[in-house]
């Protein structure tokens, strides 16, 4: 991916100061990405984006006075051009389902890859969504048994034109809408009509939501825990699809 003129402003927001150097010296590692302000909660963070103005908001999950879902709904409220990525943890299952629907952008492990953090800011900076590989994978789980889903999940697309369906297995794949556009020689205002038609009828709230009914419908596959990790700004999915490379960069705005 290449690296935009301007740096990505980041504000990253953790209680544990520990888990925020950390955080911090991955992201360093990266012109591209500048942390412009840090907080230990949620309260902070809200006014912290408000003086800031950043392109992205790194949240956990669990943070004092205000918890994460809590100040990632005050932001998109604020200051809705910031998007908000959660850090996550095994064990929070509960709350990654919260934030699928009340429209995060992305979701990132703590403990994954250090190059995940930097291709799911890059990602979400761009306009697209992010789910690391386990992420991915633990949310599909959530919903039971994938194999016995994946039917249902096919009848909810059968109501897609072939154009849709191509649309929304690049979605899944990590694609922003400006690259779609340019995979399918479209441009990028039918790209947005696709979307909301697809959206519509499969009566979904935001993007993310519509790339895990194309993981469960088959359309993509998250990366299994040994196969090798894509770079920077590539998001972790691989197409299936006939004709289509099989790999994925950043996921979306509508």
């Amino acid at each position: 991916m290449s690296i935009p003129s301007e740096p990505v402003r980041v504000l990253l927001a953790d209680d544990e100061a520990m888990i925020r150097a950390g955080v911090r010296a991955i992201l360093a590692t990266d012109p591209g990405i500048e942390i412009v302000a840090e907080a230990g909660d949620g309260r902070t963070a809200v006014e912290l984006v408000r003086a800031h103005r950043p392109r992205l908001a790194l949240l956990d999950i669990r943070m004092p006075r205000l918890d994460g879902l809590a100040a990632a709904a005050e932001i998109r409220r604020l200051v809705p051009q910031t998007a908000t990525v959660m850090l996550t943890t095994f064990g929070e299952d509960d709350h990654v389902a919260r934030a699928l629907g009340h429209g995060a952008s992305g979701f990132l492990l703590k403990s994954g890859d250090p190059r995940e953090l930097i291709a799911g800011v890059h990602a979400v900076a761009g306009g697209g969504a992010y789910l690391s590989p386990t992420v991915a994978r633990r949310v599909i789980e959530l919903g039971g048994d994938r194999v016995a889903r994946r039917p249902l999940a096919r009848d909810r697309l059968a109501g897609l034109t072939n154009r849709e369906r191509e649309v929304l297995g690049l979605v899944g794949a990590g694609l922003s809408n400006a690259e779609i556009a340019r995979r399918l020689c479209l441009v990028e205002g039918t790209v947005k009509t696709y979307l909301t038609s697809i959206f519509t009828r499969l009566e979904v709230r935001n993007r993310v939501q519509a790339a895990i009914l194309a993981y469960e419908a088959g359309l993509v596959e998250p990366l299994e825990e040994n196969q090798p990790r894509p770079p920077s700004g590539v998001a972790p999915a691989q197409r299936r699809s006939a004709g289509q490379q099989r790999h994925g960069s950043p996921t979306g705005e509508q």
